[in-house]
């Protein structure tokens, strides 16, 4: 796949791509209600796009991808809408074990999959499985995910170490609470995209986005393109991150 990048050739050798990057994937339901469509035909495209933009991220050689699919959040939709979300995480997870098998993707699912129908956790973890011996991108799908449900989750995880004399409150600090995050082990994005014109996380790693580069494009998720991600990582090179220190 030749590369989009809005730059010449010769510039874009001189960016530096972000080693993790987080994606909002927003506006399935806007851009089919524009077009007259139902959203179940938005989301429907949008999952296009998703594994589209997967598949770039890994050529281009970003290291992490953690994409925002169903928040616990969303749960409060239609219930149609919903049913139709499940039955489309069904399809595209199936998709994944065809499209990403010999694209060295190791896929991890971060949230709370236990509300999923058996049928979907199967499939989550079929999907896991046969892509955990990867070493190329890890893309963490976060299904069912709140940021305050996972701080929450890590909580308890150490209120129990405490209770069972295993650590002391003493020993409770930042580190302590990423080692609890479903996100253990990775480095915090360094750039976090929201697509649709809406300038929120909404929920979206609230413990980890702490030093992330913010960008909010007017763009909505399903007419996202390569040449878009080339331009949010234009714009990640133009940032000066300093993490709170004077240079």
């Amino acid at each position: 796949m030749e590369s989009s990048f809005a730059l010449k050739k010769n510039e874009t050798q001189a960016l530096k791509i972000p080693k993790h990057i987080g994606i909002i994937m927003d506006g399935n339901g806007r851009w089919a209600q524009k077009r007259g469509l139902s959203r179940s035909c938005g989301h429907k495209a949008g999952a296009k796009v998703f594994r589209k933009i997967t598949l770039y991220c890994s050529r281009l050689g970003v290291e992490y991808l953690t994409v925002y699919a169903f928040s616990t959040e969303n749960w409060h939709r239609p219930k149609p809408e919903v049913n139709f979300l499940m039955n489309l995480f069904e399809q595209y997870l199936n998709e994944c074990l065809e499209d990403f098998k010999d694209e060295n993707i190791r896929v991890n699912f971060i949230g709370d999959t236990k509300k999923f129908t058996q049928k979907l956790q199967r499939l989550i973890s079929k999907v896991e499985k046969a892509s955990q011996s990867s070493t190329g991108l890890v893309l963490n799908i976060a299904m069912n995910y709140g940021g305050r449900a996972e701080i929450v989750s890590a909580v308890k995880k150490i209120s129990q170490r405490i209770l069972a004399n295993e650590i002391t409150i003493d020993e409770i600090d930042e580190n302590l609470i990423s080692e609890n995050l479903y996100t253990f082990l990775q480095p915090d994005p360094d750039l976090i995209i929201r697509p649709s014109g809406e300038c929120r996380l909404s929920n979206f790693l609230p413990w980890q986005s702490v030093y992330s580069e913010l960008i909010f494009m007017n763009v909505l998720w399903p007419d996202f393109t390569e040449k878009d991600l080339d331009n949010a990582i234009l714009q990640y090179n133009k940032r000066d991150r300093r993490f709170g220190k004077v240079k």
